[in-house]
């Protein structure tokens, strides 16, 4: 399998995972003169997802929504938050621990009726 000099040999490996998350593991390659030992890590990213909310409340009265973070990867996130447009208000920064769910709250608070 494994060939002298600068030759090289394509190993094609197939990755079909069931989620989003970090992957690990090993590969053994062996011949008669040689073993060798590969750590392999794949990171699968959810596909990305846009969303719209619609606020709707009377004059001057705040409404906060919560957004449901979950974290089903293998690594606790931590985000930070860059909220656009005037009037929206939340945490600068939101911490999701491995396995679990915790809600962004993102708050409307207008000044004017519009």
């Amino acid at each position: 399998f494994f060939l002298g000099g600068s030759d090289t040999v394509e190993f094609p490996i197939k990755f079909t995972p069931k989620s989003p998350g970090s992957y690990h593991c090993q590969i053994l390659l062996k011949s008669s003169s040689d073993i060798r030992v590969y750590e392999i890590e794949c990171v699968v990213n959810a596909d990305q997802a846009e969303a719209q909310l619609e606020f709707l409340t009377p004059a001057y009265q705040t409404v906060t929504q919560e957004i449901p973070i979950s974290n089903i990867s293998s690594e606790d996130w931590r985000f930070e938050a860059v909220l656009e447009g005037q009037c929206f208000h939340g945490p600068p920064t939101i911490n999701v621990p491995v396995g679990e769910t915790v809600p962004y709250p993102l708050t409307f608070k207008p000044f004017a009726e519009s």
